[in-house]
């Protein structure tokens, strides 16, 4: 007879995830018979009993890079149903079950106690499992292996923005506000890093004279980026960004003001997502969205819209692994004289060496050059800050 496959598991969980609560009486007790009392205190703290830190449950954490929580089962004797994170607010969550119906649920606390070292334990776009508990209300019971994310430092821990995503649509505009290239640049590496695909969206071009663009323009298009030139207010461009975001799970994000909740406005009819004008003192956006929401699409797929940022640190990303995030870069890293080359200091650089003959962009180098030496500073007064 085949033995049973045992699934079990041993998480940890949070410093002080329980509290031990005293008896109203102690003292009383104490003073009465002080050789009977029994108290939580008392405990050995061990891999069992109620201070352990440590569970043994049913699941599959496969979190060798730390993409995950897992899929963690626990005591699923009831019926579940399949769910899509739509919105996480505060200890809420907005999700569509695999029923078409919208449900407000909380986390089970085993999962929000878990240790990580993510910012937010649930996000827009996870895969979960629901415990209904009637009507409109229902517990997230499991939450599924993530394929994909779109992350960044935020107080020394990991922030992710969303998962299982399969297209970062980074929005800039050609004018109120100008258009950032670094903070393009810091996007175009963390979906570089993620295996994530990734789509420039110049917004605002009815602003400006377009022909100012297109040397940036042609030095994403060299690497093989698509760049979609965009007006939300007129229409141009939406139809091929309707296109290129059809039967895919896309995010935007970009600086406030560029006009992203425009855009999903213009993509899909009835969104009416809310949108103000920029600061006229100093043409910077203004925070209009909150929270990470996914949206899904009438012709197909769908999209996230995000806050604005206001810096963008990347995560888990160290300077030696930085130039192989970089496309333009990574041809010339190979031919440096020495093995572990910053590209920065060093004399006998074939980094250096394109850049001066001109076969490698400057301001590309430039922009490589600082996140290598302040990979946290993006301009604290020029971004907005995620909540």
């Amino acid at each position: 007879m085949a033995r049973k496959k045992n699934n079990k598991i041993r998480i940890e969980f949070r410093k002080k995830h329980q509290s031990q609560v005293r008896d109203a009486d102690l003292t009383e007790q104490y003073a009465t018979k002080k050789e009977d009392i029994d108290t939580v205190s008392s405990s050995r703290v061990s891999g069992k009993g109620d201070l352990t830190r440590h569970r043994t449950v049913k699941g599959n954490l496969n979190d060798s890079n730390g993409e995950t929580l897992g899929s963690v089962d626990l005591e699923l004797d009831r019926v579940t149903i399949a769910g899509l994170v739509l919105r996480v607010h505060g200890l809420e969550s907005v999700v569509k079950g695999g029923d078409g119906r919208i449900y407000r649920c909380a986390l089970r606390r085993v999962l929000k106690n878990m240790a990580t070292d993510q910012r937010h334990v649930l996000v827009a776009g996870d895969q979960v499992r629901l415990q209904l508990e009637g009507n409109d209300q229902a517990w997230i019971v499991r939450i599924e292996p993530r394929k994909s994310t779109l992350s960044r430092t935020s107080k020394q821990r990991r922030h992710i923005i969303a998962s299982n995503v399969d297209q970062l649509l980074i929005v800039a505009s050609a004018a109120q506000p100008g258009l950032k290239p670094n903070l393009i640049d810091r996007l175009l590496a963390t979906a570089e890093q993620n295996s994530v695909d990734a789509c420039i969206c110049i917004n605002k071009c009815d602003l400006t004279d377009t022909s100012s663009l297109q040397p940036i323009i042609g030095t994403y298009s060299q690497m093989g980026y698509r760049t979609v030139m965009l007006s939300a207010t007129n229409g141009w461009g939406v139809e091929a960004l309707r296109t290129l975001t059809r039967s895919k799970c896309s995010v935007v994000i970009g600086q406030s003001g560029v006009g992203k909740s425009s855009i999903l406005n213009a993509l899909e009819q009835g969104l009416n997502q809310r949108v103000q004008a920029v600061s006229a003192e100093n043409e910077k956006g203004k925070h209009t969205t909150t929270t990470a929401q996914l949206f899904p699409l009438s012709y197909g797929g769908s999209i996230v819209d995000t806050p604005g940022v206001r810096q963008f640190q990347l995560w888990d990303i160290v300077p030696s692994e930085l130039t192989g995030l970089f496309r333009d870069i990574r041809p010339f890293a190979s031919n440096c004289r020495y093995p572990n080359c910053s590209h920065i200091h060093e004399n006998a650089c074939a980094v250096k060496d394109a850049v001066a003959d001109g076969r490698l962009d400057a301001r590309r180098y430039d922009s490589y050059c600082q996140i290598v030496e302040s990979p946290g500073e993006m301009g604290r007064d020029e971004f907005d800050e995620f909540d």
